[in-house]
């Protein structure tokens, strides 16, 4: 009787602990001109991948007339 409630039993604790996913940041960069840029934001806003809000404002890069945004999302590992 004892072997049949250790067949009836779940395996170890150990055995089927899945790792824990952890949050780690990835960093969207978009460079281009500002009508590129802002374009692109609002694309993957209606796509449902990121808020217009969600993005910094319009950096200047340093070569003309090209800007940047950036984005920080926690993703699941």
């Amino acid at each position: 009787m004892a072997q049949l409630s250790k067949l009836g039993q779940s395996p170890s604790h150990e055995a089927t602990q899945q790792p824990v996913p952890q949050r780690e940041p990835i960093k969207h960069i978009l460079r281009g001109s500002s009508k590129a840029v802002i374009s692109t934001i609002h694309h993957l806003q209606v796509i449902g991948y990121a808020s217009v809000g969600d993005w910094s404002p319009l950096l200047p890069t340093g070569d003309s007339g090209e800007v940047m945004s950036i984005l920080i999302r926690q993703i699941m590992i």
